[in-house]
């Protein structure tokens, strides 16, 4: 397996996951696993993709963990460990993006209050969306922010405006919350799955692992609703006007390869934020750099790391 000290495939001991009742009482599942030391480093909230579930990041969680600091996480609703908001077997839906902001919003104003600063938020692909509009939309403001392959666009041979207009019209006719294709992560491709993820197969079969041990957290494809809404807010999130005054520092971590989000659009936006700092990467890195071989996951956790200790620091 990929060299590390940490296993990938057992929840830490001094950690837990319990469920959190969003405001109006949906139960999402959540990670929490205090800092180790009387003198804590801080507190990192740290948000997945479109169907992923927590226990895909353990690994890099045990590495922060040994740095001091408290980790937290939560599946996003609708997928993972937080339910289904459809009847579609493991389709993921949302009727608005905006649902996943309020979420974090109330789940952020929760977890600072309980837990200790700097105040760190990390989000990657799906999660990194959500967590650029939520700071753009003033409902969180961490110390800073990481975004990791960020869904800002997504990959595709029409491109955004079309590709919307396609999505409007495939998914506005019918039931708008079946699924918008049979497969997982990407339809009408030769690509694996496997191969748009990761090049670490170690890695790659981790995930399998968890969903095989957890068959009711598996997150299939995305419903028609889910596509819309997608486009929409993250259309609207490129052209915010408000990403100009957005001042949390921001690193961003772009897979210039990147087979599912467009990496072009995440790269035009960061000029606008007026504290961000970018770092690309080449063909080397898939879509989950964090989860990618070792040389490409030691750069991108080097770099957060540096990023943290100067732009997070202890008051």
């Amino acid at each position: 397996m990929s060299a590390s000290p940490y296993d990938r495939r057992a929840i830490p001991q001094g950690a837990t996951i319990h469920s959190w009742n969003a405001p109006d009482g949906w139960q999402l599942r959540a990670f929490a696993w205090p800092a180790a030391t009387a003198t804590p480093r801080g507190s990192i909230l740290f948000q997945g993709g479109r169907g992923d579930i927590f226990e895909k990041y353990l690994e890099v969680f045990g590495h922060w963990h040994d740095q001091g600091w408290t980790i937290t996480s939560f599946d996003w609703r609708g997928q993972g460990g937080s339910g289904r908001l459809t009847d579609a077997a493991n389709c993921g839906h949302i009727e608005d993006f905006g649902q996943f902001v309020s979420d974090l919003q109330a789940f952020y104003a929760q977890w600072v209050a309980a837990t200790p600063g700097p105040h760190v938020a990390m989000g990657h692909s799906m999660g990194g969306h959500i967590l650029l509009r939520a700071l753009t939309e003033g409902a969180i403001a961490p110390d800073a922010a990481v975004l990791v392959a960020p869904m800002l666009g997504v990959k595709g041979p029409l491109g955004q405006s079309m590709g919307e207009r396609l999505a409007k019209l495939m998914g506005g006719v019918g039931d708008s919350s079946r699924p918008a294709w049979k497969g997982n992560e990407k339809p009408y491709t030769t690509e694996t799955r496997a191969n748009l993820l990761t090049h670490d197969r170690d890695r790659y079969e981790d995930e399998i692992f968890w969903q095989q041990t957890n068959p009711g957290n598996v997150t299939g494809p995305p419903s028609w609703r889910w596509v819309i809404e997608a486009f929409k807010s993250m259309r609207e999130l490129r052209n915010s006007p408000r990403l100009k005054t957005m001042k949390v520092p921001v690193l961003m971590l772009i897979a210039e390869a990147d087979g599912l989000v467009e990496p072009k659009s995440a790269l035009q936006i960061a000029p606008k934020l007026p504290d961000a700092r970018v770092v690309r990467f080449g063909k080397e890195a898939a879509h989950e750099v964090l989860r990618e071989v070792d040389p490409v996951r030691n750069r991108a956790i080097g770099e957060i790391d540096l990023f943290l200790a100067a732009r997070a620091q202890k008051r």
